[in-house]
This record gives C-alpha cells, structure tokens and sequence, in this order.
C-alpha cells in the first residue's frame, strides 16, 4: 500500500466535486424509483417528452448533495444507447465533474489526447445559466466539466420540477442520511490500469494519490491492483482497478466479462452516520453483502490492540455487517451493496470516514471472500 506527495505541477483548472452520475437502462422512470424506495434517494426533475424532448427520457433523483440520473431512449432507432445497453446492460454512462471552467478543462483535456464528445455549450433558465463540455478517456465512459457559475437550480436548467407519487414513501419509510460521492470506482482488463491513469493524468491533470497491488490484496482465490488517481485538491478521487493472476475468475474478472469491457463498477457515498444509514435502508429492502462472524473477532482481537478507539458499538457494526478499517491515525467503516443489476456489475458503496482516507484495504480481502461466495453461486468463481 502506498501514498503519494507528489502532486506534480498544479494546473490551470480546478475540480470543485462529483456533480452527478448519468446512468443508460432500458426503463429510467423504474430506476429512478428503485433508488428511491430502497436508497432514500428523492425526486429531483425530469425531462421528457411533456418538456420538448423526443429522443431522452430523463430522471434525476438525489439525497444530499449526491445526484443520479437515469436515462433511456424514448424512440426505436436510438443506435447509440441501444448499442451500449446490449453491451453493457444498465450501467454508468457518464461521471460529470463541477469545476471553475468547463471551458478550459476541455481545452486541456482534448489537447492531453481525449477523445472530444461534445464542444462546451451553455445552457440556461430562470435559475441562471450552466456551461458544459464532455469528453472521453477510456471505453464508453465519458466525464463531463460542469461550470454552474451560481446557478440556483436543483440541478440543471431545463429539467421540470419533481413531480412523484414516491414522495409519499418519504413519509413512510426511514430516511438516509449521506452527504456526497467519496469516489468512484472503475474496472479495467488486466495490464491496462497504469495506462488508464496515465490519461487521467494527461488528459484530467490528476494525480496518483494512494496504490495497492497483488501482494496486499489478495485471497486463495483471487486478487487485484489499484492505483487511486486524484485532482490537485483531492476532493475528487476515481480508484482504477486491474485484476491479478489469481487460481479463479476474480471479481473484476466477473466484472469485465458481463459488463462487456472497462467502466464504473462502484460509487462510494459518505454519510456521516453510517448506522443509521444502513438500518434505514436495510429497512428500505436494500440489500447488502454478508460479512463472517470471524471477521468481527478477529476486529475485536486487532483492537484490543490498537492506539485508536471506535467509537460505534462493535455489536451494532457487527449486526448491520459494517465492516471497519484502522490506522494509527484513525478509521474508515464501510458497506458494499449486492449488484444493483441483473449483471453482476454495478453496486454501491457507504463509508464514513473518522480522521483516515484510505479506501479499506484491510477490509479487501473479507470483501473479496464475500463477494467470491456470491461468485460461487453465480458460477462464475
């Protein structure tokens, strides 16, 4: 496991945060309320046909300052999006990025070699006006620079108020508590993880901020690499995962081989109560991985000897199958979804951070026994 200092030459631009995670499925109005009823995500605004668009359906659901939104084609013929649902299946077709100058961040990015999606464009209402440029770096998965420039809007100009019959699941179910993406995480085929950075780098002018590889992550079975690429003010972060030679199929083997090629295989959101957040969602009906007893003595035992307290309840943690990672320094507690769709593909992470920034290393190797247990009943260990 290694951290980075070196953040190389500051650039021009800067990143502010995650603005939103644009989705491609086949039916975006049931997604959307997917994560509503099992996430406590809340309804947003939409575009579609009662607001002049013929070709896209769009739902935008949120909580915090976290934002999704699922899109589908409205009309046969759309050869893009059908092309990258019978590849991909539902998936992340787009991580948009809020910075100072969308403008300026597409010049740099197509000059460092991305592949230009569309030029900026300006986009505005009532609310004031949003500028936006998207690009590609790897595979079908763009990124787009959003430069809001102090629009008011609850996410961008020309999406209807939310209007759902869900919200009435906001008085019948707990809430969530999050606050913001923490990161995002990609898979790649293996030997393409440091060249996937390197255009980060290039193209983004992110830097490396924390690694790992085969040695400290690794189970009988399989194992991975994974270098955590970072812009200047480290507010953004995008883990790049490779596999390693392992005796069976990994799960970013599972990954690569359903999703059809390289995307985002997981988005991790902060909350600042992570109990009360899985409870709630669990009572939602969302669904988690499993985490062994042994796990939680194995925590016990390592604690007693510890310079750091926790300062949750073990037994809780343990209940909720929270799983929690520990430095001298302090300590990060996290949860890993089950894949959200058919594909063993997409899934989500919650962490909660007290004083550590790491990304759970000491948990990666109970992480990949749960998830080889789930392989195993898929058939794909």
């Amino acid at each position: 496991m290694t951290s980075y200092a070196d953040k190389g030459v500051k650039p021009s631009v800067s990143y502010e945060a995650f603005h939103h995670i644009t989705f491609w499925v086949g039916n975006a109005k049931q997604a959307a309320a997917y994560y509503i009823t099992h996430f406590g995500f809340r309804y947003i605004g939409y575009q579609g046909l009662e607001t002049g668009h013929r070709d896209v359906a769009s739902h935008v659901v949120g909580n915090g300052e976290v934002a999704f939104m699922f899109q589908s084609a409205l009309r046969p013929g759309n050869e893009e999006m059908t092309a990258f649902l019978g590849q991909h299946g539902d998936g992340v077709k787009n991580v948009a990025f809020t910075v100072d100058d969308a403008r300026e961040c597409y010049r740099l990015a197509v000059k460092g070699g991305a592949t230009p999606v569309r030029e900026p464009w300006t986009e505005s209402d009532d609310a004031g006006e949003v500028t936006m440029a998207t690009i590609r770096v790897y595979g079908d998965t763009d990124h787009t620079f959003v430069e809001k420039a102090g629009y008011r809007g609850a996410f961008l100009p020309g999406f209807a108020a939310a209007t759902s019959t869900l919200s009435v699941l906001d008085e019948a179910l707990p809430p969530v508590p999050v606050a913001f993406i923490d990161h995002c995480v990609s898979n790649q085929p293996e030997n393409q993880m440091v060249e996937v950075t390197e255009r980060y780098e290039r193209m983004l002018g992110f830097h490396r901020f924390w690694s790992v590889d085969d040695k400290d992550i690794s189970t009988e079975y399989s194992s991975l690499r994974s270098i955590v690429m970072a812009e200047w003010d480290e507010k953004v972060k995008m883990p790049i995962n490779e596999p390693a030679k392992g005796l069976r199929k990994s799960q970013i083997d599972e990954y690569i081989e359903f999703y059809g090629g390289p995307g985002i295989q997981h988005i991790a959101i902060r909350t600042h109560d992570i109990v009360a957040a899985v409870a709630n969602m669990r009572q939602r009906g969302a669904q988690f991985l499993k985490t062994p007893k042994t796990y939680y003595e194995d925590l016990r035992a390592r604690l007693q000897q510890a310079q750091i307290t926790i300062s949750e309840d073990l037994d809780v943690l343990e209940k909720l199958h929270i799983l929690v990672d520990f430095d001298d320094q302090g300590y990060l507690l996290q949860i890993f979804t089950m894949p959200l769709e058919d594909r063993p593909t997409v899934f989500l992470e919650f962490i909660q951070r007290h004083n550590h920034q790491g990304f759970g290393a000491g948990n990666f190797g109970q992480l990949f026994k749960a998830i080889e247990r789930e392989q195993a009943l898929r058939g794909n260990l």
